[in-house]
This record gives C-alpha cells, structure tokens and sequence, in this order.
C-alpha cells in the first residue's frame, strides 16, 4: 500500500511538472559593458515555469571553443520546473579571454541579483555548460577572483557540472598566444592551476577517454585528482562511454539532473 501511495504521489508530481506553462523571454541585457560588441553580444535568455517560486536555476554557457556559438536553452532542460538561463559571451579573437571571463562572471551575478524576478531562487543555482561552457564553469568555480569583482562569492552557485571542460589553458588561448593545440600549458587561464579544498560540490562529465576532443577526458582526470588531492571531498568524475565530444552532451544532462536532485533532497531515479 505504501508503495502504491509512493508512485502515486510521484506520479501526480510529474504531472503537475508537465502541465506547467513556460515562457521565456530572450535577449535580456546583463551588461554594464558601453562597447559596441558587449551591447550587441551580452544578452541572455531566461525560461521558467509561470507562477512558481523558488525554482531551481541553471545557468548554461554554450560550447563552441570560445571562438564560435551562441545561448541556448538545452531541450533536455525544459518542461521539469526549472529556471533555465542560455548566456551569451563575447568571443576570441575579437576579445581576449579575460574579457570573456569577466562576462561569464557579469552573467552569473546578474543572475543572482534578478532570477527571483523569474521565480527562480539563487540558492538552488547550478553554472554548466558544455566545452568552452564547461571550461567558463570551471574557471568561475576555482578562481574566485572573476565573481568577486560582481560581489558575489563563487562558493555561493550550489553546484557546479561542466560537460567536457577543458582543465588546462583553452587550445584557443594558446592558438592566440602562437601555440598549436596539442602544446598545453598551464597558467593562470587553466582551471587547474586553482585547485582549491573548499569549493562548492564540482561534477565533472566527459565522453569516452578515446572519443573525446584532444584527451580532454584525462585532463578532467587529472584535475580530478589534484582536486582530492588538495582535500576537495566532493569532486566527481563521470565518463560517458561510447560518445564522443558532442555526443556526450545528452546523457550527461541526466548525471547533472542525479546531481542536482540529491542536493534538493528529491528522489533519483537510477
């Protein structure tokens, strides 16, 4: 009988998720940025669930190796209740990684400062994305220089879940610094060299190690390590085997989703 009444309330929940109306509302300037590009690039778009409150939100960076892309609202996650932010960055070449850096960090804190608007509650945040998104979430969870300069402290995203970020300094840094893409470095731009003990719980996904675009499987592997190894108790590793660097993306959304729902205290599903 428990079980029975168990099912039935999930059931009931999910129905009630799937019966939801959705707007969303695009090309919302975060930006106190004046420059021609930021006005026309530092835009993002917000999706959320009517009438609800303190919904959990998920701010995406998109892929496209810092140099191509545009926001984006996955559709792995619509229609589940939360409050989804597709953001906009300006890119490489025509700024310097530093300059994308700050916008990411500009994005998140604007989040913060409006999502309840949007009925979402940034104490339920989670900062993904996937490639060039993904090495974005990194960076704003390990150096916390980049949301210290909006005033918000980085240690205050409740997750962190970059799909196939890149660990080591972005190829295309190195590309405009004259490198190929298989010189890797290591500077102040590589996730890695801010490994830190006391950052938010960090969950790393990637595609088959053998699949996946310039080894960035062991790279994830490596920073891994190193963030145990510096005391970090809740850094997580995930391969996805089979799929490769874009092929990924779907199937991580669920680990993501484990991730998220865990620390909201809900049921997960296997």
């Amino acid at each position: 009988m428990k079980r029975f009444l168990f099912s039935f309330v999930m059931l009931c929940l999910t129905l009630t998720v799937s019966a939801q109306n959705y707007r969303q509302v695009n090309d919302i300037r975060y930006t106190a940025k004046t420059d021609a590009y930021a006005v026309e690039r530092l835009k993002l778009d917000v999706y959320y669930p009517e009438g609800v409150k303190e919904s959990p939100v998920i701010v995406w960076f998109h892929g496209g190796g810092l140099e191509a892309g545009s926001k984006e609202i996955p559709h792995k996650l619509k229609n589940k209740g939360y409050v989804v932010v597709g953001v906009n960055y300006r890119l490489l070449p025509k700024v310097t990684v530093r300059e994308t850096l700050d916008d990411a960090a500009e994005a998140v804190a604007w989040v913060f400062r409006h999502i309840t608007e949007y009925g979402g509650d940034p104490k339920k945040m989670v900062v993904t994305g996937h490639s060039a998104g993904g090495y974005i979430s990194m960076m704003l969870c390990l150096n916390k220089a980049w949301l210290n300069a909006y005033g918000v402290n980085a240690d205050d995203v409740m997750l962190y879940v970059p799909f196939s970020g890149q660990a080591v300094t972005h190829y295309n840094v190195r590309k405009m610094q004259g490198l190929q893409p298989l010189q890797v470095t290591i500077d102040e731009f590589a996730p890695i060299y801010w490994v830190r003990k006391d950052c938010p719980p960090f969950v790393l996904i990637c595609g088959d190690r053998e699949l996946e675009l310039y080894g960035r499987y062991d790279e994830n592997q490596y920073l891994a390590r190193m963030m145990k190894l510096v005391g970090h108790q809740e850094t997580y590793l995930y391969e996805i085997d089979g799929h490769g660097h874009g092929g990924m993306v779907e199937p991580a959304f669920h680990i993501l989703e484990t991730h998220l729902n865990k620390m909201l205290g809900k049921r997960v599903d296997p």
